[in-house]
C-alpha cells in the first residue's frame, strides 16, 4: 500500500489503522527518503522514486495544502488547487493498467456540492459553482484518467480532538468560550475520524468505483453541533462564535465560502454497498471522541 498525504489528520490514522491491520505501508514524502518506509514523489516532475508503484497493490493519495491552514490570499489559494493536480498526475502517471498496483483511491470533499442550503444531496448531485467546488472537480478530473479503478473519496468535516473541523475550536469550548456561528442555522456534514478510516479502508478492500459520500449518515446544524460539543466537554455555549476574528485570520473568502458553507450531504452509496458507520449521530459520538 502506498499513500500520500501520510502526515496529515486523516493520513496518519489511516497509516496506523493499515499497519496495525497487517498491510505494509510506504509512505510517498516530498522529502529525501528517511527509511524504507519511505519513498520520495517529485510532483514538479511528475515522478515518484524508483520503484514508483510497482511494489505496491493500491494507492491512497490525500495530498493537498490544508484548506483551513493559512489566510485564502490569492497564492494560497492557488496552492490549495495546484498541489492537490500535481500530486495527483503523479500518482496517475505512475500507474499503467497491467502493474501490479490495481486500486486508487483519491482523496476528494462534499466541497464538490457547493453550498446546498437547506437541500439534502447525495453523490447524484451535481457539481458547485464556487471556489471548493472547482478545486475538487479539478482535482477528480485528475485522478480519472488514471488506468486501475478508482474511487473518489468526498469527505466531510473530519471529527477528532486531534484537528480538523473541533480544531482550533476545542480550546475555547473547554474554557466556556464556544458557541454557535451567527445563527447556527447551517448545516455541517461530519463524519468520525474512525469512520474515515474505515471507510477508506472499506474503499480500498471492494470492487467499487466513482464518488462515495465520506459523511454520517445524520448531518446536524451548527446550533445542535454546538450545543454536543458544549454536553460532551460540559461548559456552556452562549458566547457566539466571533465571525469578524475569523475572517481577519483567514479571510472573507474562507468565512463565507468554508466555514459558514451549509451543506447537507448524504452517503447514500456508501450505506447502499453495506458500509456500517460508528457513528451515526453527533450527540455520542462527540461524547466518545471528546472523553475517550
Amino acid at each position: 500500500m502506498a499513500i500520500t498525504g501520510s502526515t496529515g489528520l486523516i493520513g496518519s490514522a489511516l497509516v496506523q489503522a493499515l499497519r496495525w491491520g497487517g498491510d505494509d505501508v510506504v509512505r510517498l514524502v516530498r522529502h529525501e527518503a528517511r527509511g524504507t518506509d519511505e519513498r520520495q514523489i517529485f510532483p514538479d516532475q511528475r515522478r515518484i522514486e524508483a520503484p514508483g508503484l510497482d511494489d505496491v497493490d493500491a494507492v491512497v493519495n490525500l495530498a493537498g495544502t490544508a484548506i483551513a491552514g493559512g489566510r485564502w490570499t490569492d497564492d494560497y489559494k492557488r496552492s490549495i488547487l495546484s498541489s492537490r493536480i500535481s500530486m495527483t498526475e503523479t500518482v496517475v502517471a505512475a500507474l499503467s493498467e497491467d502493474g501490479r498496483c490495481q486500486r486508487l483511491v483519491n482523496g476528494s470533499a462534499i466541497g464538490y456540492y457547493g453550498p446546498t442550503g437547506d437541500h439534502a444531496v447525495d453523490e447524484h448531485a451535481p457539481a458547485g459553482d464556487d471556489f471548493l467546488a472547482h478545486v475538487v472537480v479539478a482535482w477528480e478530473n485528475a485522478a480519472a484518467s488514471a488506468p486501475v479503478p478508482t474511487a473518489y473519496a468526498r469527505t466531510g468535516h473530519v471529527m477528532t480532538p486531534r484537528g480538523g473541523y473541533i480544531g482550533a475550536q476545542l480550546l475555547p469550548f473547554k474554557l466556556g468560550l464556544g458557541g454557535q456561528v451567527r445563527d447556527g442555522r447551517h448545516w455541517v456534514s461530519w463524519i468520525s475520524l474512525d469512520d474515515e478510516v474505515a471507510a477508506i479502508r472499506w474503499l480500498l478492500a471492494n470492487d467499487v468505483t466513482g464518488a462515495f459520500n465520506l459523511t454520517a449518515p445524520h448531518p446536524v446544524t451548527n446550533a445542535r453541533w454546538t450545543k454536543a460539543m458544549g454536553a460532551a466537554l460540559h461548559r456552556p455555549t452562549v458566547i457566539p462564535f466571533p465571525v469578524p476574528v475569523a475572517a481577519v485570520l483567514f479571510g472573507k473568502d474562507f468565512v463565507e465560502g468554508a466555514m459558514l458553507s451549509s451543506q447537507w450531504v448524504l452517503p447514500n452509496r456508501l450505506e447502499d454497498a453495506g458500509f456500517a458507520f460508528k457513528d451515526t449521530e453527533i450527540e455520542p459520538a462527540l461524547a466518545r471522541l471528546l472523553n475517550d
